[in-house]
């Protein structure tokens, strides 16, 4: 399936609105008309941040409006955000998602993890990995090699056939501006996939995410309704569910300190869930910084020792990044340094 019309989509508290990302928007509005791609900024999209934060349930309007809509084959996250978590009532309290919901590409990452798993309540097969102003609109004279390479296949075939490491790693922007505008990252060389423990080849569909945004399923630090809103719509799945996937888990730009990744990580271990998945994979953490403690956390947290741990992936907060299909088998190599997906 190729992709003819885009919907962009703002989920969580996010600035796609504001002046300071004009220049951003422009450029990756300017690369996806390149493709031939016909782009729709959904009606709340651009109303700013004050504006999005007070109103979940104008976000929650403009996704049940992009799935409603046929001639929109794809919906594309603005960003990440913190507080999608706020949408579920609006989505689920009178089957408004399960209703309108059918099969197109969705593409997010970082506090999208949420809404990856409404989706995964429904039915729904997504892509995991980017999002339009941190990829589409990267600041360099083009996009990311490497996170251009995956998005381009999405957009031609509407699928993900395999992945692979990148021979570079970047370090992460720290200037936006329009001064920054052609200016291209500072890159150092990649070392692959990194088997931590466990055997070399494994299989099962893939569901995760970033796990500061999964770790809000047990605890209230960031908003003190967390906890129960998601547990009331019951989104974070069972260990049934769970039972034979593989989860991804990648760590976001906040650069959780070891006590904290820790804490997440025990967490998840809790739950019971390294005990029913088929296996770990992690992503390399944003500038590898923590690199070897979180490494270090997993092996130490995680009791299941037959449970393989692949390190190191090129996805979500570390740049560059590959799109990872959630809801279809996947089969880890790691002999040939490849998850292919069927």
């Amino acid at each position: 399936m190729k992709v003819k019309k885009v919907a962009i989509v703002s989920l969580s508290s996010d600035v796609l609105g504001e002046d300071v990302v004009a220049h951003e928007l422009a450029i990756g509005l300017k690369r996806l008309k390149i493709y031939g791609l016909k782009v729709e900024f959904m009606p709340n999209s651009l109303k700013g941040l004050d504006y999005i934060k007070k109103h979940p349930e104008k976000r929650a309007e403009d996704l049940l409006a992009a799935f409603s809509d046929d001639s929109i084959d794809m919906i594309l996250c603005a960003i990440g955000g913190d507080d999608t978590y706020r949408l579920l009532p609006y989505l689920f309290e009178h089957d408004e998602l399960k209703e309108v919901v059918r099969q197109k590409i969705f593409l997010g990452f970082s506090d999208t993890t949420k809404n990856h798993l409404m989706f995964n309540k429904v039915g729904l097969k997504t892509f995991y990995g980017q999002a339009f102003l941190t990829d589409v609109c990267e600041l360099d004279q083009e996009m990311l090699p490497y996170s251009k390479s995956y998005f381009e296949e999405l957009i031609n075939t509407g699928t993900i056939k395999e992945i692979h490491p990148s021979d570079v790693w970047y370090e992460e922007r720290s200037d936006f501006s329009k001064l920054a505008v052609g200016t291209p990252r500072v890159s150092h060389p990649n070392t692959g996939f990194e088997l931590l423990r466990g055997v070399k080849q494994f299989t099962g569909e893939i569901l995760g995410g970033c796990i500061e945004s999964l770790y809000d399923f047990f605890d209230n630090s960031r908003y003190e309704d967390t906890v129960s809103l998601t547990q009331k719509y019951h989104l974070f799945p069972s260990l049934d569910e769970w039972r034979g996937k593989i989860l991804l888990l990648e760590s976001s730009e906040a650069k959780s300190t070891p006590e904290k990744y820790r804490k997440m990580v025990r967490a998840l271990a809790n739950y019971g869930i390294f005990d029913v998945v088929n296996g770990v994979l992690v992503g390399q953490p944003q500038d590898k910084v923590y690199y070897e403690e979180y490494k270090n956390i997993l092996l130490e947290e995680i009791k299941n020792t037959d449970l393989p741990i692949v390190y190191n992936l090129n996805i979500g907060h570390n740049t560059p990044r590959c799109i990872i299909p959630f809801g279809i088998k996947a089969e880890v190599d790691m002999n040939q340094q490849v998850i292919n997906f069927y």
